[in-house]
């Protein structure tokens, strides 16, 4: 037994099946937690021979148990701000189960609010392999505005929402996308993202927000939510229309009131281009990487440093060139980051959009050295064994995310197979000794649930069932699971801090629904927590352990589809499944459990666990290189 205590602990749980990620003592039965940390790990017997009169004793009947979940790359603080009013197709595995729920919502939406589906979700997890048409969306809301993200490629909207933003015959084109218009010029419906994402979201900003009041309670939801999943820490990605100070009071507010779930660590993301260096210079002023507290703390900068490095990762279109003005901006940026200690992150899907910023990174760390800073590249879908290597002698790493998951029929279809066997090459990155951490770059390119992600890190396939990688790039569970705990540590600078069940680190536990390292591949992604600690303390509940956490108050506003359908839809059968069936008019029926353990309605489960064909295309190249294009891009709503 590893133990750090003097006086009894406020907590034992025995009875388990334990994943410390030790690796001294890798299994246990039994914990024990005082003061938000975790003071003795080992048998039964010695460690419930710690506890005192007034020690709680947790029974974890046999269930497997984990480190919290860290996600190193999610937008939790804008997507906790909208949250409440986002109708979620995560998880849902049927274009018609999808279109029934945006039916059942728009019944209850009342003028002038918009119903939006914002990302989460691909095409190809549907066993129609399509998304709706427009025709469709406008039959069943004729007359509420409709909203629905797919990836960063486009958005559709019904006629309701295109009269809401004041699109006609007569609206220019805009410079960062391309409005869909039919013979007679009018626009049809559909928002394209050519060369980048800039229309999807500044349309998607002219719709109405939650007042202060409500984006509280929304953003205790989606904690919440995660929760459910196992996920106890998120490193913060910062993202388009996320000001900083004012987009960040209320998460604040909360932190303050003492209502986080999940501990943060933020980063800050540049809102004006080519007024980077400014922002960061101001920023440098007013916050200092560290500075918070275990809960809430300030990470570092991006993971937008300037506007001319980011290339845009919709792989319907061709690979976006960066402009030649590129090295110039992002230089002086980097320089003032590393003069001022600051942490970054860039993202880079790219090989060559890395090649040019390692140029850079170079070239500072020769008058600046970084010497032991942590930078990071996210995403790096295409980088190729030599920048890998740059990369590791500068000592800087790579958080990778599951979007390959959901884009990587796309991939295939642009580039083939060959080209997306290593997309990302997560093997040869932690071969090359670099620090590797996981996440899901959750709300709007991917879903948020991280099961997704350790599926797809270990079965190397996508939501649509297409087999992407060979054994050589795939990971097994527990790699896996360690690039979503101890692995991202290193991201917010806080190694030996959290991550594994070990005296001394914070006590952050999920109890899972299903034996990780048991099930069959297919069936990771189904799993949810049952018991869910941030330091000791309970912050999601369910099946034997429902009553351990503390209820949320109901989510406002009353229409909000997180009452009706919750978040993350999981597939029937699962033991996580919430279930939503609908009646002959289509009205949803809540269960009571669910509701009673957060607060809000439950979710719905589809269409069980048939697998629709694995889906390819042919594609006339071989290099992918030789098929890419030099279209520029500015895509700053990541």
């Amino acid at each position: 037994m590893t133990a750090q205590t003097a006086s009894p602990p406020d907590l034992v749980l025995f009875n388990g099946r334990i994943t410390t990620l030790d690796r001294a003592a890798p299994e246990a039965c039994a914990i024990a937690i005082r003061d938000g940390r975790f003071v003795a790990v080992g048998s039964d017997r010695d460690v419930i021979a710690l506890a005192g009169p007034q020690t709680r004793r947790i029974d974890l009947r046999g269930r497997r148990a984990i480190p919290g979940l860290i996600d190193s790359h999610m937008h939790i603080i804008r997507g906790g701000l909208n949250y409440n009013m986002e109708l979620r197709w995560d998880g849902v595995r049927s274009l018609e189960q999808a279109m029934r729920m945006l039916k059942d919502q728009v019944d209850r939406t009342p003028a002038p609010q918009w119903v939006r589906v914002v990302g989460g979700f691909t095409e190809h997890q549907f066993a129609e392999k399509r998304l709706p048409t427009l025709d469709e969306i406008n039959a069943v809301a004729p007359d509420t505005p409709v909203f629905i993200l797919h990836l960063y490629d486009r958005a559709l909207l019904n006629g309701a929402a295109l009269r809401a933003v004041g699109y006609g015959k007569d609206t220019p084109a805009p410079p960062g996308g391309e409005i869909a218009r039919d013979g007679a010029g009018n626009p049809t419906g559909l928002l394209v993202a050519r060369p980048n994402a800039t229309i999807l979201y500044a349309t998607l900003a002219k719709g109405p927000k939650l007042p202060p009041e409500y984006q509280k309670n929304s953003s205790r939801h989606f904690m919440r939510e995660v929760n459910r999943l196992g996920v106890t820490s998120v490193i913060d990605a910062g993202g388009g229309f996320q000001n900083y100070p004012e987009d960040y009071s209320i998460i604040e507010e909360l932190h303050r009131d003492g209502q986080l779930t999940v501990r943060i660590a933020y980063n800050l993301f540049t809102q004006k281009p080519k007024e980077e260096l400014k922002d960061f210079s101001t920023w440098a002023g007013q916050v200092k990487p560290g500075q918070g507290d275990d809960t809430y703390r300030a990470n570092g900068a991006g993971e937008m440093l300037v506007y001319s490095a980011a290339d845009f990762e919709d792989f319907k279109v061709e690979r976006p060139e960066m402009p030649p003005t590129m090295e110039g901006d992002l230089e002086p940026v980097v320089r003032l980051l590393a003069e001022k200690r600051w942490p970054w992150r860039l993202h880079a899907t790219y090989d060559e959009t890395i090649s040019r910023a390692l140029d850079v990174f170079e070239r500072v760390n020769r008058d600046v050295p970084f010497d032991g800073l942590h930078w990071f590249f996210d995403h790096a879908e295409t980088i190729d064994d030599r920048n890998i290597d740059r990369i590791a002698a500068l000592g800087g790493g790579i958080a990778v995310q599951h979007r390959m998951a959901f884009q990587g029929e796309d991939f295939v279809a642009r580039y083939g197979e060959r080209a997306a066997e290593r997309t990302p090459p997560v093997r040869r990155m932690l071969a090359a000794g670099l620090p590797v951490g996981a996440g899901t770059d959750a709300t709007r390119v991917a879903s948020y649930n991280p099961w997704v992600s350790l599926a797809w890190l270990v079965t190397g396939r996508t939501l649509g069932g297409l087999a992407l990688y060979p054994a050589a790039n795939r990971l097994d569970r527990e790699t896996a699971l360690r690039l979503w705990t101890e692995g991202n540590t290193w991201f917010s600078t806080e190694p030996g801090k959290k991550g594994r069940v070990e005296a001394g680190q914070l006590a952050d536990l999920a109890v899972l629904s299903d034996d990780f390292f048991a099930v069959p591949e297919d069936a990771i992604q189904d799993i949810t927590s049952v018991l869910t600690l941030l330091g000791g303390t309970p912050v999601h509940g369910d099946k034997e352990f429902s009553d351990l956490a503390p209820p949320l108050p109901p989510a406002m506003p009353d229409w909000s589809p997180v009452r009706r359908f919750g978040g993350y839809q999981m597939r029937a059968g699962a033991e996580g499944a919430r279930p939503y069936a609908f009646s002959s008019e289509g009205a949803g029926a809540v269960t009571a459990a669910a509701a009673g353990a957060c607060g809000c309605a439950t979710g719905c489960g589809v269409h069980g666990h048939a697998h629709a064909s694995a889906w390819g295309a042919g594609v006339p190249v071989s290099d992918a290189r030789a098929f890419w294009g030099v279209l520029g891009c500015s895509c700053w709503a990541f």
